[in-house]
């Protein structure tokens, strides 16, 4: 190992394995930052914290370590509430560095000490990059409790430590302030080994070996002190102690006993109890090789827990899209079922119900439809053409009928569009920002009537056009003129319409009367191959229209839906190249 010398430090520039490892880690570390998980689902949360808890310590931890192996150890003094971490990190350098109180919670801010030479490897946000790093000097007093804001890191130097090891307080992992139990867990995760303190009536505690297990999945180095041990009793707890963390895997874990007993002045733990932790620190500090092996072996394990821990998350973003899919698919299939019954109600004859039979029927005469109409087309034709050139108005009445009873049947539709997919997305539960959005977006009552009123001229227009279009030489033309533009248009939108399909009774020997006859009176004008193609284009002119309307009210509710960040394939694949440049670096050995 390289002493520090109080020179800038200058990251290894290492081999391929770890310049791509690093690079792939990077890029997972940017998808975790830019994490998004919008919709409300079993196990968001949880996949959300466990994305900040590897994203700060793959910033506060892996890429530091990995770019230097060789840099300072950070061993991280954690435990439960009231074991005593502060005095014994106080006692460990000889000098009070840390408030320790009777008033809980006592760290809040964690206090860094690291070698008076090593001071440029902490300077900055090289390590622990997720925190603001506050610079105290050596000698100033314990910072009080109160004086911090939230994540950040005090850090001093201290000339009682040895050069390659720092020494961090941190909050308690068992802390009834939750912004303290998130810092604990960032900075034992930022750690190359943990000193855990505990005491005789509290080492089995369960949120204290949730911790230990942990470190024991990791294969982090972890000493365990035992504060606070009542005389006579020693032995025992010792035992039971280490039985416990053989079961929890860390039976090579070193038990640093401290007996119950007064502090001297300065709140410090008598020199003799902190000796032997401090020796062993120390011995791991002065032996390059030991302490390069303790880091390569809480890195390989940081890697490791962090890649299981991306499972969870990637289920979590999966789940995510599918929400989104699915709620997405929920808006198409309800507008295109209301695309459906519209096409059905202009299909079916429905529309010739009412006031535009009504109308119709002012233009041409309804006694005539019932009597022997095949017979009788020329001559209806001839009433017609005296109707449209007489008086223009029914004509006009009709379309204006047809205009009023489409954009009933517009607006109705898409209402119940909105009402059904607002139903659905409210059933799920998980969309409430995106529904309050899609709602806030969609045009207001009067605004959708103005737009299917809109569409409605705009093909009434269209149907006209094409009767111009396809009465363009000059003996269509006179025939055309002789019944009138509008008159014919009108003849066409009813064939349009006028399937019987749907209607039951009288009702389908008037609407097929009137089909009928407009039909008949196309064929006279236009011939009948003609006249199909004017159905036909119509129809389909109507029909885009339609859908056009529709999807603008689909579109304000799937624009809606937020997609997670990352996306689950992007996600997938930055996970693979972590994964197998992880596995080329641990067969590099890690250099």
């Amino acid at each position: 190992m390289r002493a520090d010398t109080g020179t800038e430090p200058a990251p290894s520039s290492g081999t391929g394995g770890t310049r791509g490892a690093a690079a792939a880690l990077r890029r997972l570390q940017g998808d975790l930052a830019d994490l998004g998980l919008p919709y409300t689902l079993a196990g968001a949360d949880a996949a959300a914290s466990t994305a900040r808890l590897v994203h700060d310590q793959l910033g506060d931890y892996v890429l530091p370590r990995l770019s230097a192996m060789d840099a300072p150890l950070l061993a991280v003094v954690g435990g439960s509430t009231g074991a005593g971490k502060s005095a014994l990190v106080s006692s460990l350098v000889r000098r009070r560095v840390a408030i320790s109180s009777a008033v809980r919670p006592t760290t809040r801010r964690p206090v860094l000490l690291h070698a008076t030479g090593d001071g440029a490897w902490f300077d900055g946000d090289r390590v622990l990059g997720s925190l603001a790093h506050v610079r105290v000097a050596e000698e100033a007093p314990p910072t009080p409790a109160g004086a911090r804001t939230a994540r950040e890191v005090e850090v001093r130097s201290c000339s009682a430590l040895p050069q390659g090891l720092a020494v961090l307080d941190a909050p308690d992992v068992d802390s009834v302030v939750d912004e303290n139990r998130e810092l604990a867990a960032t900075l034992l995760a930022a750690a190359d080994l943990w000193v855990f303190v505990t005491t005789a009536s509290r080492y089995a505690d369960a949120v204290a070996w949730e911790h230990l297990r942990a470190a024991a999945e990791r294969d982090v180095v972890t000493a365990v002190v035992l504060d606070r041990v009542p005389a006579g009793a020693g032995e025992a707890v010792t035992e039971d102690l280490r039985r416990r963390l053989d079961g929890a895997g860390l039976s090579s874990s070193p038990v640093f006993v401290i007996p119950e007993t007064a502090l001297e002045p300065g709140g410090l733990l008598p020199d003799e109890h902190v000796a032997p932790l401090r020796h062993w620190l120390g011995t791991l500090a002065a032996d390059t090789a030991a302490r390069r092996e303790v880091a390569r072996r809480t890195l390989a394990g940081a890697l490791g827990s962090a890649l299981e821990g991306m499972d969870g998350l990637l289920e979590a973003v999966h789940a995510q899209q599918e929400e989104c899919d699915r709620l997405a698919g929920t808006a198409t299939t309800v507008h295109a079922e209301a695309r459906d019954r519209v096409t059905a109600a202009t299909e079916n004859g429905s529309l010739l119900r009412g006031e535009v039979l009504a109308r119709w029927q002012e233009l041409v005469g309804t006694g005539e439809l019932m009597r022997g109409i095949e017979a009788r087309v020329s001559r209806l034709r001839d009433r017609i053409t005296a109707a449209v050139l007489g008086r223009p108005a029914p004509a006009e009445r009709v379309e204006e009928a047809i205009e009023s009873s489409l954009t009933i049947l517009l607006v109705n539709e898409a209402q119940r569009a909105r009402l059904e997919t607002e139903r659905a997305w409210r059933r799920a539960g998980s969309a409430a920002y995106p529904l309050s959005s899609a709602l806030s977006a969609l045009p207001t009552h009067a605004e959708r009537v103005r737009r299917a009123e809109k569409l409605v001229r705009d093909w009434q227009g269209d149907v006209l056009n094409m009767v111009r279009a396809e009465g363009a030489d000059k003996r269509l033309t006179a025939r055309l003129l002789s019944l009138g533009i509008n008159g014919v248009g009108v003849a066409l939108m009813v064939v349009v319409f006028a399937h019987t399909g749907g209607l039951t009774g009288v009702e389908v020997g008037i609407a097929g009367g009137t089909a009928v006859v407009a039909q008949r009176l196309l064929e006279a004008v236009f011939g009948d191959q003609a006249m199909r193609d004017l159905a036909r284009r119509s129809r389909l002119s109507l029909d885009e229209r339609v859908a056009d309307f529709l999807a603008e009210q689909e579109a304000v509710f799937v624009r809606a839906l937020p997609e997670p960040s990352p996306g689950p394939e992007q996600l997938a694949e930055h996970l693979g190249e972590v994964a197998a440049a992880v596995e080329r670096l641990m067969g590099e050995g890690m250099r």
